[in-house]
């Protein structure tokens, strides 16, 4: 086991790392930019060394200070969070070349499933259903048309290399289609430097389904079930639980299933998540994250499981600590991402927060680090023993948290929570934005 590892990340999830280092008894180092001197990760890890000024570009973005910090410390292992450098291939890489562990998926895995097209076509390869589509990259509009014309309208045509909802594009016929190309051409090359797009069949009415799984890198893998993430604002969760409302035991274990037997056929290591579109009964595949998801609290509460220490363990050479039949679900879980917004215009609401009081109580965890520069407050996730218990207790939740300072997210989770579709589970991907249109104009 690592006696020391270095959390390459700040916020919220840099704590969730370093709690987990402790338990295990590992020493934790802690990275930070000028602008996070005083933040909560620098004052919990053990140690703590200042990596570049306050630009993410020139800090948590770079590698050789990264490795520089590694090389000081005498960390044997690196945690990247989520964003930033989590799924930076040549990062895994540079890490590996000095001797350094990753604590996630290889480089190559990284590389594969960094790239939406090499992605669809290895999960294909792999047995994993996948939307009907472009077979690679659509160079031209004739191209284009050639395939929406092969596949139907409606259809969306997104980056390669995107993320975010940026570069993607929807178009319901011809004349529509060729604005979207270009503008979603634009956008791509704006955003990610690659201007490469490719065209899938528009489902109508969708839920965003992910697929959580883990492998030890050795040809084992299991799947953990499920999370609903379908209610989105411009492509960003803001809402996830687990199990989905929609998803049956039956369709669970079978997707479960294709998911870890795919995984577990490429030796994949650590926590990934599969994610697919899911209508009338079929899954569709989107792409693979190849790190820990913003939502991963809500598979932990389900599965009494620390999705974190699992991926230290198993990077450190262990095995897995559990086997597919052994996870059982155990309940409901959601979680909520309360973030510095003015609703409804959800422009930010930068200040200093005066008070911040985190609710709490039975089946209530809430995950923050305040500091300056960060959007998100923090993660609300609440457990019951069923969806009805969730959903009361995220209410209690909600009423106790107090943010002041600053304008939150928090009354746009008590008006959904009143509404009979949320109530029910009754929505996809686009109800979130429908139902702000109807309420805000």
């Amino acid at each position: 086991m690592f006696e020391k590892i270095l959390i390459a990340n700040r916020g919220e999830i840099a704590l969730r790392v370093i709690r987990a280092a402790r338990e295990m008894g590992i020493k934790s180092v802690a990275v930070h930019s000028t602008a996070d001197a005083d933040a909560m990760h620098v004052r919990m890890a053990d140690e703590s060394v200042c990596i570049g000024p306050a630009p993410s570009s020139e800090s948590y973005l770079s590698k050789a200070a990264i490795i520089s910090a590694c090389e000081i410390t005498g960390a044997q292992a690196v945690h990247p969070g989520y964003g930033f450098l989590s799924e930076n291939a040549s990062f895994a890489q540079a890490l590996e070349d000095h001797g350094i562990t990753f604590i996630g998926p290889s480089a190559e895995h990284i590389r594969i499933m960094g790239d939406k097209i090499t992605a669809k076509v290895t999960a294909k390869d792999l047995g994993i259903p996948v939307v009907p589509g472009s077979d690679g990259g659509v160079p031209d509009f004739e191209t284009a048309i050639g395939v929406a014309a092969s596949i139907g309208f409606p259809v969306i045509i997104k980056a390669t290399a995107g993320g975010g909802g940026r570069g993607m594009k929807v178009a319901q016929n011809a004349e529509e289609l060729e604005i979207a190309f270009r503008t979603a051409r634009s956008e791509a090359k704006n955003a990610f430097g690659n201007d490469e797009v490719y065209i899938e069949k528009y489902l109508q009415k969708p839920r965003h389904i992910e697929i959580q799984v883990f492998g030890d890198g050795k040809g084992n893998a299991v799947h953990l079930g499920e999370r609903d993430c379908s209610l989105q604002r411009r492509h960003q969760k803001v809402f996830e639980e687990a199990p989905g409302p929609a998803i049956t035991p039956k369709m669970r274990a079978e997707i479960g299933k294709v998911c870890a037997d795919a995984v577990a056929k490429i030796n994949y290591i650590g926590a990934g998540t599969v994610e697919f579109l899911y209508e009338d009964g079929k899954f569709y595949f989107i792409e693979m994250n190849t790190r820990l998801q913003v939502e991963h609290p809500v598979t932990e509460y389900i599965f009494g499981v620390d999705l974190v220490r699992e991926q230290i363990r198993v990077a450190a050479g262990l095995p897995m600590s559990f086997r597919q039949d052994e996870l059982e679900i155990n309940g409901h879980a959601i979680e909520v991402r309360i973030n510095a917004e003015k609703i409804p215009g959800f422009t930010p609401s930068p200040g200093r927060v005066r008070m911040f009081h985190a609710p709490g109580g039975f089946g209530v965890r809430m995950d923050s680090a305040l500091y300056s520069g960060y959007s998100m407050i923090g993660k609300l996730i609440v457990h019951g023993r069923d969806r009805p218990e969730a959903l009361a207790r995220l209410k209690r939740a909600l009423g106790e948290l107090i943010i002041d300072g600053v304008e939150s997210s928090v009354p746009l989770f008590h008006m959904l929570l009143a509404e009979p579709d949320i109530q029910a589970g009754d929505y996809n991907i686009h109800w979130l934005e429908k139902w702000l249109a109807r309420q805000f104009g």
